[in-house]
């Protein structure tokens, strides 16, 4: 029981992460890199699992696969429903995604999914260092805005 406690809570002190790979490769390797970087991760098998997680925790990470629940990208309804959010109920993750037609950090591919970082399957390996160069790159970008969104909420 203390089990579940530990992985599916969040505490103010955790980075929480959530994992929608359909390839258990990438799964498993996208779990073990996000624990070592200190990620509470969270992992989603359906795009109605994916939909619950998401508007239930603020996570900083999240990581999609073009084809998570879905035999062809355009069937993708979490990457959908992603796309379709508006900014606010998702500025606070930086959302990466996986696919074998993805050239990694390709700054057009990701603006055209509506995503922060475009990940080439074959990329997997760097994935340490993909997350934390794009979160360190996101966090600064919004460093700004976050700035003035707390000034104005202490008012």
């Amino acid at each position: 029981m203390s089990d579940i406690f530990e992985t599916h809570f969040i505490t103010a002190a955790d980075k929480p992460a959530l994992v929608a790979l359909s390839n258990p490769e990438w799964l498993e390797a996208a779990k073990r890199f996000l624990k070592e970087l200190g990620y509470k991760v969270h992992t989603a098998s359906t795009h109605q699992e994916f939909a619950t997680r998401f508007s239930q925790v603020r996570y900083q990470v999240v990581l999609i696969d073009e084809l998570f629940a879905a035999a062809k990208p355009d069937e993708n309804l979490t990457l959908k429903s992603l796309q379709l959010m508006p900014v606010n109920q998702r500025r606070h993750a930086t959302i990466f995604l996986f696919g074998n037609s993805f050239k990694t950090f390709d700054p057009m591919q990701a603006f055209q999914q509506s995503v922060h970082v475009v990940i080439n399957s074959a990329e997997v390996p760097m994935l340490r260092q993909i997350v934390e160069k794009a979160v360190a790159e996101n966090d600064l970008f919004l460093f700004g805005y976050r700035d003035v969104q707390k000034r104005l909420s202490s008012l």
